[in-house]
């Protein structure tokens, strides 16, 4: 960790060190154009099903019970369940996503952190992502895109409690690392998932 790293705070230090890749995350969902219609929106929520199972067992685990209070709460696997079911996903599909999440198993806490950080951080995202939703395919929070929900109290403030929290977790250098690791590989994870689920759409010359 460098002199400025260590002046940073925790979420700060996820965020600074993910912004690469959460660039290249936008920018290939955009390239795939997931709004253009309900098959290409079909290919976004089996992305968020991959990446929401995956995360899953975080949200349950003991360990944050007492670091992360009411983390079980702001799990949205079950929306986005619901979700794919408005949209008639094939359910061959959505098993082969839940079974490709499986693989991804998490059994460093720290490493965990960072997994909770990527995941929670896509709720701001989304606000944008919404008024897309229902703009140009007409589903909104209780049909088709129920994940994509502000919670109660709001956005900004359902976040900013989730990196007091963070903030507030006395870490060692190698603690706050792989929590960063973690927040790496869970970009790195759902950009692989775009590549899976959304196929880029090539302009026409």
């Amino acid at each position: 960790m460098n002199e400025m790293e260590k002046q940073l705070n925790l979420s700060e230090r996820l965020k600074s060190g993910t912004e690469q890749q959460h660039r290249q995350l936008d920018k290939r969902i955009m390239q795939s154009q997931p709004f253009a219609d309900l098959n290409s929106y079909q290919g976004f929520l089996r992305m968020q099903l991959r990446l929401h199972a995956a995360a899953e067992s975080l949200y349950k685990a003991n360990f944050y019970a007492n670091l992360l209070p009411g983390l079980v709460f702001r799990s949205r696997l079950k929306a986005v369940i619901a979700d794919c079911h408005d949209l008639k996903i094939d359910t061959d599909l959505q098993q082969q996503d839940l079974q490709q999440a499986t693989t991804i198993n998490i059994t460093n806490p720290y490493y965990g952190l960072g997994w909770l950080y990527t995941v929670e951080g896509s709720t701001m995202g989304a606000a944008m992502l919404l008024k897309q939703v229902k703009k140009c395919l007409q589903l909104s929070e209780t049909f088709g895109a129920r994940h994509m929900a502000a919670h109660d109290d709001g956005r900004v403030i359902h976040w900013r409690e989730f990196k007091t929290l963070l903030d507030k977790l006395d870490l060692t250098e190698l603690q706050q690392q792989q929590a960063l690791d973690g927040a790496v590989a869970a970009f790195d994870y759902t950009i692989n998932s775009v590549e899976v689920c959304m196929p880029e759409v090539v302009a026409s010359t």
